[in-house]
């Protein structure tokens, strides 16, 4: 399988580790939908958030 067939397949890099921080916040699987969703952005607000 190629890389790119992977990528259009598979779940982003982004959107795992939005998944995960939201899950680690929230403990809401609705949450970690919606933050999977929004992917780099909801990672960029966190780390933002983070270290204001």
């Amino acid at each position: 399988m190629k890389n790119n067939d992977v990528a259009k397949h598979g779940i982003t890099f982004g959107s795992a580790l939005a998944i995960a921080i939201s899950w680690s916040q929230h403990h809401s699987i609705i949450w970690a939908i919606i933050h999977g969703f929004f992917s780099w952005l909801y990672v960029i607000y966190y780390a933002l958030m983070r270290a204001a």
